[in-house]
């Protein structure tokens, strides 16, 4: 009844519920990352709890893209990256959740994109990168297409609907002998195998934390060391123009900015200075302009990148008119009739992927790029650390990749 107070005392409220005593593993974090690993502790044998302060999913994992962009990674992290691609198109036919495979576009306006684009063919001596004409390129992007100097097809990318695939490999995952998953449980500590909750503590051979942004929330200590930062992102979901269609995501010159593997090429930094020059702004709101068609045909577009202290909940139009502005640039349409608005917010740090060993019996892991390399890495981590195997105190991690053990951080 609307209206009534209710009296009562801590007699009366519910008991907490008990939990069971023990599991192999427990993961703290729901998100593709730590569906990953619970995926792989589940194909190990053994008994995991994954547990998320969320009553569902929420978080970064389903407001982005969907975008596996193996070749945007850099060289070490390749393995990690084409192991995720043969994960996600296993596990889309297992849980029952659409996975793309028609790679990316990579659409090149100006002479120095295209350079960014056979300097990275050329290292990887053509492997997963066919390079395009302008006009193949403009037919593959859409009938208004304008300003196209060429391309390339980036085949080993591939994509997901995260809103459907995340909670849809969840579900299948709850399914699985062994999981059980904890929703609206907050973490309040993990320490040597305890992992004490808001419904009780967790006992675990082995916690994998995997939080992603709010890392800085449970381990202040570990993401500030890690230079782990809250970046805030516009996105928007469009009506595709004309009922166009697009097989492949779409990355532009503003991508070769971000993406690991080519911003590493020469040619990226004259791609940077012109863009500075020519539009500011671009560079001002760190603007990538990526576009991926969902399989109902609506485009998702974005994104703008926020990395200033503290995530703020206010949303200014002008930046969701710069991407509205540059997609229809793109495309060569006069406008965009846009069907949803979201702020995404994801984790970024000094280094692409962070494994850090909080004790024997913990391990903390994050990455920037989770679609593109979180399934692979977590297959890594469970066999190394999880399933027996420490975090050797020597590693070889690879470029960006950043190990920490016993409070000392190394980076290649």
């Amino acid at each position: 009844m609307r209206g009534r107070i209710i009296h009562t005392t801590m007699a009366a409220l519910p008991a907490p519920r008990t939990l069971a005593p023990r599991s192999d593993v427990v993961v703290v974090g729901a998100g593709v990352l730590g569906l990953g690993h619970a995926v792989e502790a589940v194909r190990a044998g053994l008994q995991v709890t994954v547990v998320d302060a969320e009553e569902r999913l929420l978080g970064a994992s389903v407001r982005g893209f969907g975008h596996a962009c193996v070749a945007g990674q850099p060289a070490p992290l390749r393995p990690a990256a084409l192991d995720t691609r043969e994960r996600w198109l296993d596990l889309g036919a297992r849980a029952g959740f659409w996975v793309g495979d028609a790679g990316t576009l990579a659409v090149a306006r100006g002479l120095d994109e295209l350079a960014v684009l056979t300097q990275l063919r050329d290292e990887r001596d053509g492997v997963g990168i066919t390079m395009l004409d302008a006009d193949d390129t403009a037919r593959r992007l859409g009938p208004g297409a304008r300003q196209v100097v060429g391309g390339a097809l980036l085949t080993e990318d591939v994509r997901i609907e995260p809103r459907h695939a995340v909670p849809a490999l969840a579900a299948w995952l709850a399914h699985q002998p062994g999981v059980r998953f904890l929703w609206s449980t907050h973490v309040h500590s993990v320490t040597d195998g305890l992992v004490q909750t808001s419904r009780g503590d967790l006992h675990a051979d082995h916690a994998v934390i995997c939080l992603g942004h709010d890392l800085d929330r449970l381990l202040p200590d570990v993401a500030a060391a890690a230079g782990l930062r809250r970046c805030r992102q516009h996105m928007l979901r469009l009506a595709p123009p004309d009922r166009t269609r697009i097989a492949p995501a779409v990355i532009t010159g503003l991508s070769m900015l971000r993406q690991p593997a080519l911003a590493a090429q020469p040619a990226a930094d004259d791609v940077r200075r012109r863009i500075a020059a020519e539009r500011p702004e671009l560079v001002e709101h760190d603007v990538d302009l990526v576009l991926a068609q969902r399989p109902d045909g609506d485009l998702v577009v974005g994104d703008t990148h926020d990395l200033r202290a503290g995530v703020d909940p206010f949303s200014s139009e002008s930046l969701d008119r710069l991407l509205l502005d540059e997609t229809a640039r793109l495309l060569g349409v006069p406008g965009l009739h846009v069907k949803e608005r979201w702020l995404g917010v994801h984790a970024e740090g000094d280094d692409d992927v962070l494994v850090h060993a909080l004790d024997a019996r913990t391990t903390v892991v994050s990455a920037t790029h989770g679609v593109s390399v979180g399934l692979g890495l977590a297959a890594d981590v469970v066999r190394r650390v999880v399933a027996g195997r420490a975090l050797p105190a020597v590693v070889r991690p690879p470029a960006r990749l950043c190990f920490f053990r016993d409070n000392r951080a190394t980076r290649s």
